[in-house]
């Protein structure tokens, strides 16, 4: 028996918004992270993490989160400090975004959205409210800046994480929030490990 017989209708693919959208930019000339980002609901906070984390995810050189994470970094804080929409300079715009990189990224994350996918629905919505938002963002922000931070195989963690939060936003999934909320601090605490590591080790050369 087909799900329509069920009654019940196929929910459409996370990745679909976020691919259209790119080709409807790349057809009219270069994506870039504003257009993306407009073109996805430039006021809504989880789309804009969910755009941001993503980039972070391509394949790039080694450093380039200190760049691609700002945009994070700086929609989060506008959350925590209660903007009531993400404000994103110029400069940050019009950061271009490879469209082949990002299908492949999004290829990359299928077992992950696939998961999502079948669970997401409206839930615990409360942790959406307005009193709770600026600590949601500063949760947010927290996990974005170890994001940020250049340290080796720590930046895909986050990166995820912020992913999952952003998606549980979108779909106003608290709880699907909540599980990203939590592998967020796990990957924080995963930050914290890899710099003690290092330090550890460079006292004992240095010594």
């Amino acid at each position: 028996m087909t799900a329509a017989k069920n009654g019940k209708r196929r929910r459409p693919s996370l990745s679909m918004p976020i691919l259209r959208t790119s080709r409807a930019q790349q057809r009219t000339g270069t994506v870039t992270l504003g257009g993306l980002l407009s073109g996805l609901g430039e006021t809504s906070f989880g789309w804009a993490i969910v755009v941001f984390s993503l980039v972070t995810m391509l394949p790039l050189p080694p450093g380039s989160s200190l760049i691609t994470a700002l945009p994070v970094l700086l929609a989060t804080a506008q959350m925590s400090l209660g903007y009531p929409h993400v404000r994103l300079p110029g400069r940050l715009a019009r950061i271009t975004v490879d469209p082949q990189k990002l299908r492949r990224t999004m290829m990359r994350l299928r077992p992950v959205t696939r998961r999502l996918e079948r669970v997401l629905q409206p839930r615990m919505t409360g942790i959406f409210a307005p009193r709770h938002e600026r600590r949601l963002g500063l949760a947010l922000f927290l996990i974005a800046f170890t994001l940020f931070l250049p340290i080796p195989f720590s930046g895909w963690f986050p990166a995820v994480s912020l992913f999952i939060c952003g998606v549980g936003q979108v779909e106003r999934d608290g709880k699907v929030t909540l599980i990203g909320l939590g592998a967020g601090a796990a990957s924080i605490l995963l930050t914290i490990i890899i710099v003690l590591s290092i330090g550890s080790s460079a006292s004992a050369i240095m010594e």
